[in-house]
This record gives structure tokens, C-alpha cells and sequence, in this order.
């Protein structure tokens, strides 16, 4: 699967393929490609101990987190 942005550019909008999908599936510039929309959900993992430590400081700092994104 190829997952992509949709970008702006002048009056339409792109989609850019990676150059490991256009070699994986044989692509040039200039073919003609069809493929069906679906929106998904991008999520990311963090390392183990990143998470921790962002969980430490949302637990521990919240009133200041708080106060500083108003």
C-alpha cells in the first residue's frame, strides 16, 4: 500500500509516489494510473521511553502545559 498527502499546487491538487513504489510497481513518468481514494488514520509509535517520558510530563505538568497553550 501507498500511503500520501494530498498537496495544493496552483488551481489542483497532487498525490507524489514514493520512488521505491514507482520501481516496486514497475511505474514511469508519464503512465496513466488509477486507484481508489481512502482516507486512513496516520499514527505514530514512539520509542518506549520517549512515550514514558511524554506520559511523565503529562502527568506531572499539566497546569503548566494548560497555561502555556492558551
Amino acid at each position: 500500500m501507498i500511503q500520501s498527502k494530498i498537496r495544493e499546487q496552483g488551481n489542483s491538487y497532487v498525490v507524489t509516489i514514493p520512488r521505491e513504489a514507482m520501481e516496486q510497481y514497475n511505474l514511469h513518468k508519464g503512465d496513466t494510473i488509477s486507484f481508489t481514494p481512502n482516507k486512513t488514520e496516520q499514527r505514530h509509535v514512539l520509542r518506549t521511553h520517549v512515550q514514558q517520558a511524554l506520559d511523565d510530563v503529562l502527568e506531572h505538568d499539566q497546569e503548566a502545559l494548560e497555561y502555556l497553550a492558551r
